[in-house]
């Protein structure tokens, strides 16, 4: 997996952070317009971090965001291994 390039993506940052988001805020009952004080958004991923079943839905956003899914598996092509930057 060519995770060099992918941690210069900032899609894939973009990706990765709205999905931890959106499952914390999913699971406290919340919409993105309850999170008015910067206090109210620590809370609410304080609290999805301590749970494990959040903590589950995290780690299935994670993958889905290192997993290639159009080559076979969980490793990448090797012309995408051969990236620099991303395409």
């Amino acid at each position: 997996m060519n995770l060099k390039v992918r941690l210069r993506n900032p899609i894939f940052w973009i990706q990765l952070l709205l999905g931890i988001f959106a499952t914390a805020l999913a699971y406290a009952g919340l919409t993105a317009s309850d999170m008015t004080t910067w206090g109210a958004v620590w809370e609410v991923l304080k609290g999805a971090f301590t749970n494990p079943y959040c903590l589950f839905l995290m780690a299935s956003n994670i993958w889905a965001a290192l997993n290639d899914p159009t080559t076979a598996g969980i490793t990448d092509s090797a012309r995408a291994k051969s990236y620099e930057k991303p395409s």
